[in-house]
């Protein structure tokens, strides 16, 4: 029969850690066409064959279609409904409130609602405005056009530590060609570097959590998005991050016919061509936005903003709270000595002598091989373990520490 000993409030302690984790995502994860994942489940009516498009895409740290694959974040972008790139294309409402766009532009609606999620979401109000520095007057601070990457649990935990994020980004790109595929054919110039440096000493909150401002490690002074440490959200700025009135030249996807362009094929169209485009001088922001699908603008910031090399594209330290209960379990020395392991005795209930020797100097001894934790109604809750078998007799008192993390 079990030997059980009440265990008091006095012995069971709290305690709270805090794990941290180094997370780096490469250039080749956020580039790769068999990393980067795209679910395209909207589709466009109207003129040709449409477009097919995602709403988002998913970065994993290996090829996706592998099932060991884990999925390392989200990126998507996102327009603010009252923002200039916005309210100069719009084109009016219908009469049930829906707002209405020209053909030549795509996804404005979803985009719009990307951007009001992430405000419902982080600042408690779908119909506020990101602005960075967080908390600073709008204006020339307001977000208008937002670059989202959303990382996943598995990796950011329960938080970002402060000052310990970093991501490579290219600020500028050259076309190689007027006539490419698509944007992501340029390749990458004026690296810079987004950091949280300073977070530690100036920390904000929001609805969403702890916020930490991203600044240019260049220039401190230029707030470039912001990093929501609780969330794990990033919120860049495309007009900061990247120069937003450069030049952009390439195929995208259209809502165009077979045979609008002998040069191309369906669904298809040009923008920023000198020779066939109807918009030559088209900049990044805001044509590129407004006329490009989410894959189209989401496929150029992953390949050519982030590059396809072996460098680090981003790095943080992630932190894993740990909850554990210390429970202190003593064994006195008229304690525990007997097992009630049903070898320890005999048919007759008489205990087995290993050695026998002297009746009047041998004393009764066990091994402890595990704790067990039971509640008042003597139901098993837990059982600790021992690396290894611990000898009790009545010349020892031993306490065991049990730590329960969770």
């Amino acid at each position: 029969m079990a030997i059980f000993k009440e265990i008091s409030a006095n012995d069971i302690k709290s305690a709270r850690s805090v794990l941290n984790q180094l997370i780096d995502v490469t250039q080749e994860d956020v580039s790769g066409s068999d990393t980067r994942k795209k679910y395209q489940v909207w589709v466009s009516g109207g003129v040709g064959p449409g477009v097919t498009s995602s709403l988002f895409q998913t970065v994993y740290d290996q090829d996706f279609s592998i099932q060991t694959a884990n999925s390392v974040m989200d990126m998507t972008v996102g327009l603010y409904f009252s923002g200039s790139t916005v309210q100069d294309i719009k084109s009016g409402e219908d009469s049930a409130g829906k707002l209405l766009f020209p053909s030549t532009s795509l996804q404005m609606r979803e985009k719009i609602d990307i951007y009001r999620q992430h405000s419902l979401l982080l600042l408690g109000n779908a119909d506020l405005r990101f602005a960075a520095p967080f908390g600073s007057a709008l204006g020339a601070n307001g977000i208008d056009e937002a670059f989202f990457i959303d990382l996943k649990r598995l990796f950011f935990r329960d938080g970002i530590k402060k000052e310990t994020f970093a991501m490579r980004f290219y600020q500028t790109s050259s076309t190689n060609g007027l006539h490419q595929t698509n944007l992501n054919a340029t390749s990458e110039n004026g690296a810079k570097i987004y950091t949280d440096a300073g977070a530690a000493s100036n920390q904000e909150s929001s609805f969403g959590g702890k916020v930490s401002n991203l600044i240019d490690s260049s220039d401190s002074n230029r707030n470039v998005g912001l990093l929501f440490g609780d969330q794990g959200i990033l919120v860049l700025d495309l007009a900061k991050v990247l120069s937003g009135t450069e030049h952009v030249s390439g195929t995208i996807a259209a809502m165009s016919p077979t045979g609008a362009n002998p040069e191309l094929a369906a669904g298809e169209t040009f923008i920023g061509d000198t020779e066939v485009a109807g918009n030559p001088d088209a900049r990044f922001i805001p044509d590129f936005l407004t006329s490009g699908s989410l894959d189209n603008i989401i496929d150029h910031l992953a390949s050519c903003r982030f590059s396809s090399g072996s460098l680090t594209a981003m790095s943080f330290q992630n932190q894993t709270v740990i909850n554990s209960t210390l429970v202190f379990a003593r064994a006195t020395a008229d304690e525990f000595n007997y097992s009630s392991n049903p070898t320890f005795v005999d048919s007759d209930n008489r205990i087995v002598v290993i050695d026998e020797g002297q009746d009047d100097v041998q004393q009764t001894f066990t091994f402890v091989t595990s704790v067990g934790i039971y509640d008042t109604g003597n139901n098993l809750l837990a059982v600790a373990k021992l690396s290894r078998p611990v000898e009790k007799n009545p010349e020892k008192d031993i306490g065991f520490r049990i730590r329960l993390d969770f």
